[in-house]
């Protein structure tokens, strides 16, 4: 009968397990002086090693002929353990077997000795799920076991275990394992399966399987029965990576304030089936993923997609701004959680996306701060939203001539006169929020327009140095557009007493920012009546 890949390819001595080597080499130094406890808990998340090491460590303890500290595994005892020929060894599932009973059942049988190996063994898997009688009966055996008996606890949430369980047991974490180790290990597997496996294809299944070496395993089995030769594309397929497309639709939707489409989209979506709970999920995956290319530079290590998603994620990402994704984020957490109470989840979901794409109905603190953030841009780059008076169609006994409404023209564009730049304080600050090193280093300097240029006047050598840095050089740039509008060409100037500019004073408390910024706005003749 075929057996999966996770139960064919399972670890049989503590070499061959993947990513977890501070557990292993000190189970192995222990082995090896024999000085081994009586009572082991090992703690992780799914599919990291823990059962495996616990049957390994069961035949280790047990091995006629230990070989630098692993089984042996051709021993009577060892195939006896393997094939469970030999009962000395007893795996217990504490989620089916968890009342005080069962723990009784086995402290009485521990009294007994083993009858063909040198321990007893009692392997107890999900152990947080024992009840509290349980583990009250469990107490005394597991402190003062009798000779021949070894406990191995293991279990994903370690927290739930009474303080009396843990301070009794010689505790190993499992730590998720890192995606380049699945890949060599996946990698393995295929070649002695039968089977080619791309690297993309390794690394997006290690990517999927989020550090747990049973789920690689799995999803890799899955892939190979479709096909010999597995792929990107096939794993992306198999893992249901693909077919996103309304949720980049739902994110255009709400970045262009198009509530009536967003509707028709969550109206198909129902009748197509589309569990709103589901779609809320994803969404808030999706979110995720632009927070998180907005927020590093290389974003790739930190999302699971494939190399095409990701560079729709990032075009997408651009036209969002760090606030606005935020805020949207909030709104579909509370979405979530009303949907969880049993509420009609599509009104929900539809009075979510009115909410999205209709800021003005958006009182709360996020949504104010996102309008801050567009008036604060419209202030700095210059730009006027203009918006032309709906005129009047003449009736048919009126004969008066009606004038096509002129078109917005662009503004031209901003020169700096020359002299001291008054708003490079500004621009430092705005660096700070997106790269706080570089602008840590400049608080010391001062900018000078001359025909058009930015020299910008310090007495540093290593500033010089870091602006050839070409990510510097764009970072500095964007802060200098963001609060100028322009785009201009800089160079350094080096001087003799660079001025020491201090940073800006914090806003006081009773100063209201969005009415200064209001008053800002129309000093400036700007029409915000749109935000």
């Amino acid at each position: 009968m075929y057996r999966a890949l996770y139960r064919t390819w399972r670890p049989q001595t503590f070499s061959d397990v993947v990513g977890q080597q501070h557990v292993t080499n000190t189970l192995v130094n222990e082995l090896k002086a024999n000085k081994l406890a009586h009572a082991y808990l090992f703690t992780g998340s799914r599919g990291t090693g823990k059962t495996s090491c616990a049957k390994i460590l069961s035949k280790a303890v047990n091995c006629e002929n230990l070989q630098d500290g692993n089984p042996c595994n051709e021993c009577e005892v060892c195939r006896g353990i393997d094939s469970g020929a030999i009962l000395d060894v007893v795996e217990i599932d504490a989620a089916s077997n968890n009342g005080v009973d069962n723990i009784r059942d086995l402290r009485d049988e521990a009294n007994y000795t083993p009858v063909r190996a040198r321990y007893r063994v009692y392997i107890i898997d999900e152990v947080h799920m024992l009840s509290v009688g349980a583990f009250n009966a469990l107490l005394k055996t597991l402190e003062e076991p009798p000779e021949h008996v070894k406990f191995i606890l293991a279990t994903t949430e370690v927290h739930k275990l009474p303080a009396t369980i843990l301070s009794r047991c010689q505790r190993f974490d499992f730590k998720r394992i890192e995606p380049q180790d699945i890949a060599d290990r996946l990698n393995f597997v295929a070649e002695r399966e039968g089977f080619a496996l791309e690297n993309e294809a390794a690394s997006l299944i290690a990517k999927i399987a989020d550090g747990g070496m049973r789920d690689a395993l799995s999803l890799l089995d899955q892939c190979a029965s479709q096909s010999k030769n597995v792929t990107a594309d096939l794993v992306s397929n198999v893992a249901g990576l693909t077919g996103h497309d309304h949720l980049f639709l739902l994110a255009d939707c709400i970045k262009n304030n198009d509530c009536a489409k967003a509707l028709s989209v969550i109206n198909d979506l129902h009748n197509a089936s589309c569990d709103m709970e589901r779609l809320c999920t994803q969404l808030i995956d999706h979110y995720r993923n632009l927070m998180i290319i907005r927020s590093v530079k290389q974003p790739e290590g930190l999302i699971v997609c494939t190399a095409a998603e990701l560079k729709q994620l990032e075009a997408q990402a651009m036209s969002y701004t760090l606030e606005h994704i935020m805020h949207i984020l909030g709104v579909l957490e509370v979405t979530a959680g009303n949907l969880r109470k049993g509420l009609n989840r599509r009104v929900e979901t539809e009075m979510a996306f009115v909410r999205l794409c209709t800021p003005n109905l958006d009182s709360s603190v996020d949504a104010l701060l996102k309008r801050v953030a567009a008036v604060e841009t419209a202030v700095r780059t210059g730009a006027v939203a203009v918006q032309q008076p709906v005129t009047a169609q003449p009736s048919a006994e009126e004969n008066i001539p009606v004038k096509a409404a002129a078109q917005p023209v662009a503004p031209a564009p901003k020169t700096l006169p020359d002299g001291e730049l008054g708003c490079w304080t500004d621009v430092i600050q705005e660096l700070k929020t997106f790269n706080l090193p570089l602008a840590s280093m400049m608080f010391n300097t001062y900018a000078v327009v001359k025909d058009g240029v930015v020299n910008i006047c310090h007495n540093s050598a290593f500033l010089v140095g870091k602006f050839k840095d070409e990510e510097s050089r764009k970072d500095l740039k964007k802060a200098f557009y963001n609060i100028t509008g322009t785009d201009c060409l800089m160079k350094f100037k080096k001087v003799a007493e660079p001025a020491n500019i201090p940073e800006p004073e914090p806003i006081p408390h009773e100063t209201d920012p969005l009415a200064d910024l209001l008053s800002r706005a129309q000093a400036n003749g700007i029409d915000i009546s749109s935000n």
